[in-house]
């Protein structure tokens, strides 16, 4: 008679449970998940504010208390996703890690370096590129709007990104909002190639964030004018030459004439 071996399998520990939440969490696309992230992406919009609003208040007592909350709550996230991966060497050359440690450290000596929080509008980026996106987009009855809506989100992300390090390089210690208002009309003044010339970035520095901003921000410009411009097609791959994208009531595809089978929910 033969004999059976049973396998027993190893309790899950506390750690195992902690990271299979946090996947759950950070990776789901259901309710819970999605209200997780969608407040993550509103935490990242309260640091930002703060980033904004750092000028008025930077030498008082209350900017401290709020810095080092705020870097707390970053190294926290950075301590969640890091056990949310495998793999601690993937995790560590990806460059979303690499930004939030920048910011950690910007929050952390506030006095020895310049307030770099504007990074964290990557975050909400990186949420535009992402299931849960298209999932709130589908259920706010905008499916259809959802190339046109992501590359808003690509554009905007980049101006303030390029407005944001352009404040914080030449303009941060400027009393009063002019330093940022300043900031923007010259992003978006080289951004749309105007280039009025009143206001310029010293230095090489300067240059060389101009002409970066002007490469790539005309594309994500003509980029967002295309998004805008062309008719509305679906994403349904060909099943013979791989053609991404449709129109809605297609029925064979253009490149081949293989026939379509595109879902479609009836008016």
């Amino acid at each position: 008679m033969a004999n059976h071996r049973e396998t027993i399998e190893p309790a899950p520990t506390t750690l195992d449970r902690l990271r299979s939440r946090l996947r759950v969490l950070y990776l789901g696309t259901g309710p819970r998940a999605v209200r997780f992230q969608v407040v993550m992406a509103l935490v990242d919009l309260a640091i930002i504010i703060f980033f904004l609003l750092g000028p008025y208040f930077s030498g008082g007592r209350t900017y401290l208390i709020v810095d080092y909350v705020i870097a707390a709550l970053i190294a926290f996230e950075l301590a969640a996703r890091a056990l949310l991966t495998n793999s601690f060497m993937r995790w560590l050359t990806r460059p979303m890690t690499w930004v939030d440690i920048a910011i950690l450290a910007t929050l952390l000596f506030p006095t020895t370096f310049s307030n770099f929080a504007f990074l964290r509008a990557f975050r909400i980026w990186s949420l535009s590129q992402s299931k849960v996106f298209t999932l709130l987009v589908k259920r706010a009855g905008c499916g259809e709007w959802e190339d046109v809506i992501r590359a808003c989100v690509n554009f905007l992300t980049f101006l303030f990104l390029v407005t944001g390090f352009v404040y914080t390089t030449f303009f941060y210690h400027e009393a009063g909002i002019d330093g940022f208002i300043d900031a923007l009309y010259f992003t978006v003044a080289t951004v749309t190639t105007t280039g009025f010339g009143d206001i310029t970035l010293p230095g090489a520095l300067g240059k060389l964030t101009s002409i970066v901003t002007m490469i790539f921000g005309i594309s994500l410009f003509v980029r967002l004018a295309q998004a805008i411009v062309r008719p509305h097609k679906v994403v349904f791959p060909c099943p013979q030459c791989g053609l991404q994208r449709h129109e809605t009531d297609a029925v064979h595809c253009k490149a081949c004439g293989h026939v379509l089978n595109i879902p479609d929910e009836g008016s």
